[in-house]
């Protein structure tokens, strides 16, 4: 069963170590889609209109005293968010520093070129989309092993240090970060519970997914 996932699988084009400044051409496209699609999902989420994810709430919440976009302010977050590795050992690489980068760049894109829905209903399916988008993104880059994004890196080092499954540990982090960027001003909508409630599960049937079909 998917949601009882604990450990991210290996597969043949992942890297053997996080820090890998020469990984196979595979793996570095396996990378960059999988933060593509992590991006789009993020990017397409905000489209919807029905809330954006836990994390761009938060950022939402702090552009409202600041000029500048959200996913500039991702990014920021995204850096911050390391000094919290510390006391997890979590190793850094590739995909670490790429994370913060693409994730950001995405999210700006899809905000400028993605129209939203008319209707309610297709936004709300689009930000059903956003979340499993999001879920198969993370599966693929975090199966490369290049290291994980910031926040990705967060869920997987608290993971190892309580042996809980990721489903909850991302669940956890995300409603934590939710409630925090709504103090904060952020908008929350039924988008947004949806991402922080099936963010957990879309991860880990993301790995699942991966994992099986390049077993």
């Amino acid at each position: 069963m998917f949601l009882s996932i604990k450990k991210i699988p290996k597969v043949s084009w992942s890297s053997e170590k996080p820090l890998n400044f020469k990984p196979k051409i595979s793996t570095f496209l396996f990378l960059c889609f999988g933060l593509t699609l992590f991006g789009l999902g993020e990017g397409l989420l905000i489209v919807s209109f029905t809330g954006a994810s836990p994390w761009s709430v938060l950022a939402q919440g702090i552009s409202l005293n600041i000029d500048l976009s959200i996913g500039t302010i991702t990014l920021f977050i995204s850096i911050g968010v390391l000094f919290f590795w510390l006391p997890l050992n979590e190793k850094p690489g590739i995909g670490t520093i790429l994370n913060a980068l693409i994730v950001a760049i995405m999210i700006d894109i899809s905000i400028v070129l993605i129209p939203t829905p008319e209707n309610y209903i297709s936004q709300l399916l689009l930000a059903i989309f956003a979340v499993l988008i999001v879920g198969l993104g993370s599966g693929f880059y975090l199966v490369a092993n290049l290291g994980p994004g910031p926040r990705d890196g967060l869920m997987t080092g608290i993971q190892k240090k309580t042996n809980l499954p990721i489903a909850l540990v991302r669940a956890f982090l995300e409603i934590t970060v939710v409630s925090i960027g709504w103090y904060l001003g952020g908008t929350v909508g039924i988008g947004t519970l949806l991402f922080a409630f099936g963010i957990g599960p879309a991860v880990a049937l993301g790995l699942f997914f991966v994992g099986k079909i390049f077993l």
